[in-house]
């Protein structure tokens, strides 16, 4: 049995203000082009299709037609929820796209049928378990009682998702062995939603915290054949396993993830166990770019990665993996430059012209900032994302006492389970005026309550 290993799409995202919808489009149908030419009886896709619980009308459609045309190549999917999904929008076409070789795990079910069964090819008489687990919320498998500490929370979450897994691994194991056709038992692959410790992760990740826990252990994982991962955009094993991986997002997410060769992972499997791994790559439907720069080589800067972007080689074998990249190439200038000129946009919209590209994003580096004297620090809010915003309140505050310290640990707690209940991406534009600054001057400390 072949299967593809993808996730994070992110379908419906905008990014400073720009559609992602060409380029969802052009990636899925190059992904159903793959799992005719690669011979692949299903997909995986780990979590995270839309980029918020209420994506746009288009990015249903898109799924939707995706779902009917993969449909008629005979090859099944499989589709788990991620942080970003909301579990009664996908959930509510569950039983329609069953009639369409899909299985949708938008949650935690008591029903361990519903996370753990058995895909059959509908090409061939291969066969696997699937042990299916998307995104975990807290309160889907542990309690919280009055009195626990943090660390007492974090062991208790922990070993929750640890016994979950196990069980659901157990039921696997024995479907395994009930439905081999021969000796050979069937291969078990198992999927998650989740930040496993020592993972890479870009700045359009934003840190799952499932409850208390920060990152959940490779070690606590069980022994399946394989295991995909979905919710880090940079693909990866996870230490060092050549089982254990994720596929990372099938488009660049963030400026950062520029110079990642995005891909999808197919998983081959014989005899009941994992034979071979290889990665595909995803053409680039869309290049981005950062310039690092001082004002006085900005023109040349910006000119060189244009014409980097714009002429780089591409070698013959990868050719038909490439995209027709005609589009403008997006930038982000970040600028070493303590001092904020005021007609910096005018000059950038000049230097621009006549090259092939457009500017989304211009900031100032992070260092510039923070050497800016106290009392002078006015920042744009485009220069920061939702967590330097909270980060910059957070420092006013005295953290001094046991009591203090306790105080914020409170805050950051709460600030995460805000953060993920309302999906606020920070890969997106701030819906705030681009020109309010930020003043950290002590006359905010009046807004405390």
């Amino acid at each position: 049995m072949r299967i593809i290993h993808t996730s994070d799409w992110h379908l419906g995202q905008h990014f400073y203000g720009k559609s992602r919808a060409r380029e969802h489009q052009q990636f899925l149908n190059w992904l159903i082009e793959q799992s005719q030419v690669q011979q692949i009886d299903a997909i995986i896709v780990a979590g995270d299709i839309f980029d918020t619980g209420t994506p746009p009308s288009y990015a249903r459609e898109m799924y939707f037609d995706f779902i009917a045309k993969l449909h008629q190549t005979c090859c099944q999917l499989v589709v788990l929820a991620g942080n970003h999904d909301s579990v009664a929008m996908l959930g509510e076409s569950q039983k329609l796209l069953q009639q369409l070789s899909t299985r949708v795990i938008s949650a935690v079910s008591d029903n361990i049928a519903e996370q753990v069964f058995v895909l059959e090819s509908l090409k061939t008489d291969q066969q696997a378990v699937i042990c299916a687990i998307p995104f975990i919320r807290a309160r889907d498998i542990v309690k919280s009682y009055a009195g626990q500490s943090a660390s007492e929370k974090q062991r208790s979450l922990q070993q929750a998702i640890t016994s979950h897994y196990q069980s659901l691994f157990a039921h696997a194991q024995t479907l395994s062995v009930e439905n081999q056709a021969t000796d050979t038992r069937l291969p078990i692959i198992a999927t998650g939603h989740l930040t496993t410790i020592g993972a890479s992760v870009s700045e359009s990740v934003r840190d799952i915290y499932i409850g208390t826990l920060e990152a959940f252990p490779a070690s606590e994982f069980p022994a399946a054949d394989y295991i995909a991962l979905g919710h880090i955009h940079r693909p990866q094993k996870v230490t060092k396993s050549e089982h254990i991986r994720y596929s990372g997002s099938p488009i660049a997410l963030s400026f950062d993830e520029a110079n990642t060769q995005k891909s999808i992972v197919i998983a081959e499997f014989k005899d009941g166990k994992l034979s071979d791994v290889e990665l595909t790559h995803v053409p680039c439907f869309q290049p981005l770019a950062m310039v690092k720069t001082q004002l006085d080589t900005l023109s040349e800067d910006i000119a060189g990665v244009a014409k980097t972007q714009s002429t780089e080689p591409v070698n013959a074998k990868d050719a038909s993996n490439t995209a027709d990249i005609a589009e403008k190439i997006w930038l982000d200038i970040e600028i070493e430059s303590v001092e904020y000129l005021q007609d910096l946009t005018a000059r950038i919209e000049q230097i621009v012209a006549e090259l092939p590209v457009e500017v989304l994003l211009v900031r100032r580096s992070k260092k510039s900032r923070q050497q800016m004297p106290s009392h002078e620090k006015k920042i744009t809010l485009s220069e920061l994302s939702v967590q330097d915003v909270f980060d910059a309140r957070m420092e006013i505050e005295p953290w001094e006492t046991n009591e203090q310290q306790a105080r914020k640990v409170r805050l950051n707690s709460l600030y995460l389970e805000i953060a993920e209940q309302t999906q606020l991406a920070s890969a997106a534009k701030p819906s705030l005026d681009k020109n309010s600054t930020i003043d950290n001057s002590s006359d905010t400390k009046a807004e405390q309550k």
